[in-house]
């Protein structure tokens, strides 16, 4: 029997996370993951619904705006790849109420313009709610994820106004557990801290890319955050096809080799991300800082800091110890930045060598690379872009 790969521990200041339960090679896969539970990311205004581009599936979210052959909802307009999807979604995530609730949204964010935030919280409690009365073990599955109910939910002022307006204007059918504003705002918490972004297709000419749906899966939310990560997610959402039923399944692939107990990582966003813009996006969107041994090293480089965030005290400190002291001497003053070039070149060496084996460096790309599983090739060298798809030889790298 084939012993597992990872496992869920407690690490003390880190909350739970996963860790090898034994050596791990590079391009192994440590895990499958299917979604509990997945929304679009389009906005509710009508004139997006009408544009072409950028159209997917509303059940597994594979790209249709080349397909002649796909169908549309005759109440609702939702558009699905084939019959047999529109026929799967029927019964679980596009059910008559998720279809009335899509239709009266659609028109009072029409009628109101709202951020876009607020429209995909709407879409995720829609099919968040629907999700607890076609599958309430799913549902308990997303309960029990990382995410709790603030200590006020009054103050929250997205799950007060979405709470009101989905009882409103589009109540669910009873629920068991009830329909009440510390659910909805305890809901909104696990999705802000949970889920995946499924990408639009990868271009050359396209700076940026856009999130098509979000996912939330029950085992990948484990992973913990680190700025050059050990491990990255792959998705195959328009290669294998909603006939397979599991297109939206998301892999976990070793990035290289790691040792016995030691914590899987990946990075919640592209790993080429300067220092402040990393703080503020794991501020912003999942309430922690980092403080990796990477961050460690990059704090005390000198940056410019685009963003505003005030993560250089160090620096602060030092321009109040040096008020009203002489200049050095320039010789001294030139050896101790030479001392310091060299303390920063070696520790920036690991962060080096992972940006030139680890990185994309195909236009507007920047994902990671990691080698092909070993059951694809005995080549272990040949490694494959996460976002892109680029495979490469080692050497090419």
């Amino acid at each position: 029997m084939e012993t597992a790969a990872i496992g869920v521990t407690e690490i003390e200041g880190r909350g739970r996370a996963m860790v090898a339960l034994r050596p791990l090679k590079g391009g192994e896969i440590v895990l499958r993951d299917s979604p509990i539970v997945l929304y679009s990311a389009l906005p509710f205004h009508s004139d997006d619904h009408q544009k072409n581009n950028n159209c997917y599936c509303s059940h597994c979210f594979t790209s249709i705006s080349q397909q002649p052959q796909n169908v549309s909802c005759s109440t609702c307009g939702s558009r699905f790849c084939t019959f047999e999807c529109q026929s799967v979604a029927s019964t679980t995530s596009h059910t008559p109420w998720v279809c009335q609730a899509l239709i009266r949204l659609r028109q009072y964010f029409s009628d109101h313009h709202q951020p876009l935030d607020l429209q995909l919280q709407a879409r995720f409690l829609v099919s968040a709610y629907n999700l607890a009365r076609v599958s309430p073990d799913r549902f308990r599955m997303l309960s029990s994820l990382q995410g709790s109910v603030p200590s006020q939910p009054d103050a929250d002022s997205s799950a007060t106004f979405l709470h009101s307006l989905i009882s409103s204007i589009c109540p669910p059918p009873p629920l068991e557990l009830g329909f009440s504003l510390e659910l909805t705002s305890v809901l909104l918490a696990k999705d802000k801290l949970n889920a995946f972004g499924l990408m639009e297709p990868f271009s050359e000419e396209r700076e940026g890319r856009s999130v098509r749906a979000y996912g939330i899966y029950p085992m990948a939310s484990f992973f913990n955050h680190d700025c050059l990560p050990n491990a990255c997610r792959f998705d195959y959402i328009d290669v294998a096809g909603s006939a397979s039923g599991n297109n939206t399944d998301i892999t976990i692939r070793m990035i290289h080799d790691v040792p016995q107990e030691r914590e899987i990582c990946l990075s919640y966003f592209p790993v080429n991300l300067k220092y402040a813009e990393r703080q503020k996006s794991l501020r912003d969107d999942y309430g922690f800082l980092c403080d990796c041994d990477r961050c460690k090293v990059e704090a005390n480089w000198s940056e410019s800091d685009d963003d505003g965030l005030e993560v250089d005290a160090i620096d602060e400190e030092e321009d109040e110890d040096t008020s009203g002291v002489m200049d050095e001497d320039p010789d001294e003053q030139m050896q101790d930045e030479e001392d310091t070039d060299a303390m920063k070149g070696e520790d920036d060496f690991p962060h080096a060598y992972f940006f030139l084996t680890y990185m994309c460096d195909r236009k507007n790309c920047w994902g990671t690379l990691a080698p092909l599983p070993p059951s694809v090739t005995t080549t272990p060298s040949v490694m494959e872009c996460n976002l892109c798809g680029t495979c490469k030889n080692l050497d090419q790298v």
